[in-house]
């Protein structure tokens, strides 16, 4: 996509951003906006219709972490801003691994978990087989709101009436006898998912603990009804330096020493 000669400026300090988050495009677009640096952003490619973005932007993997490690150095990234899905773990692993092996400065930008608040009725999963099976088993109609590479763990639970909501089309579908397909891309609205839960006599939610507000109306929406959640945790993450906001991570790149040429960090 063109972008503003800004984002390409020579010389200036070179960032990726492994991104696929509403922060992650926000960071691109406030960065594109100032100038100042030559910006890239990374998507994994899994979205089949992603969003436009505001920067340069790839998609798909660099092939683990040497890959990535190559990357780094053969386009002199000064800084690497790991602003992928609190989910996804194998990616923040090696952004990790990559950065310490190419020497570039690892910022991690994620965003704050949800935490239970009065009258939630939460109940934990370390995984999303596991909150399938807390589901119990007696049937129940539940909305499961999951990207399409993770709802085949549904299928170990036929005895539930499903209603599936992701942004692409699950293909195959389902090998379950009672499923409804819902294809919808946030914000949703707290009252349109207190709405959906009601129309759609759900009694439990399953969701991953994404955090963010694009997102967490149907948590609310399900406090509010009454409505079991069954939360799946989030994955560990490697032990980096961490912000909780798109104005810290600019706040951490203007403390980085940018005045250093990428020539003279060796690459």
């Amino acid at each position: 996509m063109d972008m503003p000669s800004h984002s390409r400026d020579a010389g200036a300090p070179r960032l990726l951003i492994l991104g696929g988050t509403s922060e992650a495009r926000e960071l691109a677009a406030q960065l594109a906006a100032r100038g100042g640096y030559t910006l890239s952003l990374s998507l994994a490619g899994r979205t089949r219709n992603p969003l436009d973005q505001p920067a340069p932007t790839r998609s798909g993997g660099f092939g683990g972490v040497e890959g990535l490690a190559a990357h780094l150095k053969a386009e002199r990234i000064n800084a690497l801003i790991d602003a992928t899905h609190p989910f996804a773990a194998s990616m923040s692993r090696n952004a990790a691994e990559a950065a310490c092996s190419a020497g570039v400065p690892l910022l991690a930008l994620v965003r704050p978990e949800w935490r239970p608040v009065p009258r939630d009725r939460w109940t934990g999963a370390a995984d999303i087989a596991g909150a399938v099976e807390k589901l119990g088993a007696a049937p129940r109609r539940v909305l499961a709101a999951l990207g399409r590479n993770e709802v085949r763990a549904l299928e170990a639970a036929p005895q539930h009436h499903w209603l599936v909501r992701s942004i692409d089309p699950v293909a195959p579908p389902l090998a379950l006898p009672r499923v409804r397909y819902i294809e919808a891309r946030g914000p949703f609205a707290q009252a349109d998912e207190r709405a959906l839960l009601a129309e759609n006599r759900i009694d439990a939610v399953l969701s991953k603990n994404s955090g963010g507000e694009a997102t967490y109306g149907k948590i609310a929406a399900a406090r509010a009804l009454g409505i079991e959640v069954i939360m799946v945790a989030r994955p560990p993450r490697p032990q980096v330096e961490t912000a909780a906001s798109v104005e810290a991570a600019l706040a951490w790149l203007e403390r980085l020493p940018h005045h250093s040429s990428p020539d003279r960090r060796g690459v």
